[in-house]
């Protein structure tokens, strides 16, 4: 035994155990997201209770199926229900949704209470943009108040979303780019009042220019009202789970499909396009519903802008302290400090990133670049530059170490025979060094993408918002608005998972918006990866 301690065995057994271990860990955890994220685009199957309570009284539950699980009997021992001496009793938690006529989307069901449980094909799952979904039978389809055959719902409702598509493109193309003209001539004006240049002749000027972009504001208003009276035009009946009859404008109406009746390859084809939608649509109901295309949108966005900011900063830190620092008390020292920041809690990070860059820095901005926006502040808020910028301080010490790492690889003949060959310092850095080093600059910054792309905490203090009401980059010029907030992945998992009204609903968005997260970061990091290797690849003959 002692020889076999010896002989480093036991050793090399308990780092495959710890590496087997976190393997396991790992892959349970992407598993379990994975599952639990994919069911949430899965159609449901939805379900009739016929209930029957103690006192004899009969309702009729429809909805989809959320929980299963077994509780003890005598949890239940108050209710009165007969229980048939059962130690566990089954109840199912079920979404059905109906808000015009429930209070809440999820109520739980007890198994004793079920009479009968069913699957209608004819039951109908009515997405909408505003009260969650509506499930019962539909009765009655009219157009412009014309009872007609319901098998045109479909093209009503293909004709809806067209509109509205219209409708929105309206609102944020059209008249959001005139709302932005008209603030430009407002911000022109004050700038010209505060230089003392507003004469009559600039006034005149001003006033044309907003005069034509009033008149091209109430054309396009015309547009939008005749827009929407031809969105409001058809309507559905449909039977609820009480037995009343529900109005339904199929304005707020997104699809209509019906679970109960779909095969298989239907539901496949159904199940990739819920996650296209989830993918490409805008947020709805609080962000319990809908898409997360502008917190992907957000999150890209400024995982890439701290990509470029944090790449050269690191790359010339490490560069000063391993070829042109001395090997003093201050170089060490320097190098004592770096590795302390990558201790630092983000939050800590966050504040100095609000206190520093938005208050100080932007607020100066603001003082001398945008004078006229005062009081209202452009650059001394929160947005997604001083986002970008505060992460890029959080992962400096990650590229800086790295890229050190990568340069003290390098052997000291290269650089000699480099110089003796004629080549300055600086040609020997830029041809020699910095192209080998290059596979460890990349290892660096697939580090700082992996960690910024998760950070929270540091971005609810300088910019992060739960909803943003533009993204960054529209047409308007210029184009791309660093000073404005955006919506981040990450954040949008914390909002929706504890601070939305209605956690039921939620809970399997966390997870589809956590595999998201999780595929972003893996897309990202593989792109760098594969660049890693191919410098290495394309470098390789320089190290021997």
């Amino acid at each position: 035994m002692n020889n076999w301690f010896k002989s480093g065995s036991p050793w090399v057994w308990l780092s495959a155990a710890g590496v087997t271990i976190s393997l396991i860990s790992v892959v349970g955890l992407l598993f379990l997201i994975a599952s639990r994220g994919l069911s949430y685009f899965w159609p449901s199957d939805i379900h009739q209770f016929e209930l029957q309570d103690p006192n004899g009284i009969k309702s009729t539950v429809i909805g989809e199926i959320y929980e299963t699980e077994k509780v003890p009997a005598v949890q239940l021992g108050k209710t009165q229900l007969d229980l048939k001496g059962e130690e566990f009793v089954t109840r199912y938690l079920v979404k059905t949704g109906n808000r015009e006529l429930v209070p809440l989307d999820f109520r739980w069901i007890v198994e004793p209470m079920v009479v009968e449980q069913s699957q209608p094909k004819s039951v109908a799952v009515i997405e909408r943009r505003t009260n969650g979904n509506f499930y019962g039978f539909i009765e009655k389809v009219y157009m412009d108040g014309k009872q007609v055959d319901v098998d045109q719902l479909d093209s009503f409702i293909d004709r809806v979303n067209d509109l509205q598509d219209d409708i929105i493109d309206l609102q944020k193309v059209d008249i959001g780019a005139i709302n932005y003209e008209l603030e430009r001539i407002r911000l022109k004006e004050r700038k010209a009042e505060l230089d003392g240049k507003l004469n009559d002749a600039k006034k005149a000027e001003f006033a044309t220019d907003r005069k034509t972009l009033n008149d091209q504001y109430l054309e396009l208003e015309s547009r939008l009202a005749a827009l929407r009276d031809e969105v409001k035009r058809d309507k559905i009946v449909v039977r609820a789970m009480d037995g009343s009859k529900v109005d339904i404008p199929l304005e707020v109406v997104i699809q209509i499909n019906f679970n109960n009746d779909m095969g298989f390859f239907a539901k496949f084809g159904m199940f990739f396009a819920q996650i296209g939608a989830f993918i490409a649509d805008d947020p709805r109901e609080a962000n319990t519903e809908g898409g997360v295309f502008p917190a992907i949108f957000g999150t890209v966005l400024m995982v890439l802008l701290m990509t470029v900011i944090v790449s050269p900063l690191g790359v010339v830190a490490a560069i000063y302290l391993h070829e042109y620092a001395g090997n003093n008390a201050f170089t060490k020292l320097l190098r004592i400090a770096v590795i302390n920041l990558a201790g630092v809690p983000s939050i800590v990070y966050g504040v100095f990133g609000l206190g520093f860059f938005v208050y100080m820095i932007g607020g100066s901005l603001d003082q001398i670049f945008y004078p006229e926006s005062l009081p209202s502040p452009t650059f001394g808020s929160p947005g997604v530059l001083w986002s970008a910028i505060t992460l890029a301080i959080l992962t400096l010490p990650v590229v800086i170490v790295s890229t050190e790492e990568g340069l003290s690889r390098i052997p000291s003949s290269m650089r000699h025979g480099s110089l003796a060959l004629g080549a300055t310092k600086a040609e020997t850095l830029w041809r020699i060094i910095i192209p080998i080093a290059s596979p460890a600059i990349m290892t660096g910054i697939i580090l700082a993408i992996a960690r910024a792309a998760g950070e929270v905490a540091p971005l609810m203090l300088v910019g992060v918002v739960k909803m943003a009401p533009t993204l960054p980059l529209d047409g308007n010029f210029p184009f791309l608005h660093l000073e404005r907030k955006f919506m981040h992945l990450g954040f949008h998992i914390y909002d929706v998972g504890f601070q939305s009204p209605n956690v039921e609903a939620a809970r399997p968005l966390v997870y589809a918006t956590a595999l998201l997260l999780v595929s972003i970061i893996v897309a990202l990091n593989m792109t760098a990866v594969t660049i890693r290797n191919r410098l290495r690849e394309k470098y390789k003959a320089l190290e021997h």
